[in-house]
């Protein structure tokens, strides 16, 4: 992702908040052009490497693109959608405080 000139990339681990995936990688991407062609390299690279995905989702608009790469989820924004969806602050949540707090 770095090749592809992504910025702002977090990683976000869920190994014990979801049982969808173990993490989340997410990135902002200049544009919605960007962010196409950052998938189309992704899933060409991974492919390589013997990792199949599905077809990334979010197209054609590409404000928010999603690899789903197994284990590993990529989310490829455009700066306003990502700010305006907050990942990292919606999965920063720790849920066994909140279990805690309504018991």
């Amino acid at each position: 992702m770095d090749d592809a000139k992504t910025e702002n990339i977090k990683i976000v681990d869920l190994k014990n908040k979801s049982s969808i995936t173990d993490a989340f990688i997410i990135a902002t991407c200049r544009s919605t052009r960007h962010a196409n062609a950052t998938a189309d390299e992704l899933t060409k690279k991974l492919k390589k490497i013997g990792i199949l995905c599905p077809a990334p989702e979010g197209r054609p608009k590409c404000d928010w693109i999603i690899v789903d790469a197994g284990s590993i989820i990529v989310h490829l924004f455009r700066q306003e959608i990502r700010d305006l969806y907050s990942l990292e602050k919606l999965w920063d949540i720790n849920f066994d405080n909140i279990k805690t707090k309504l018991a």
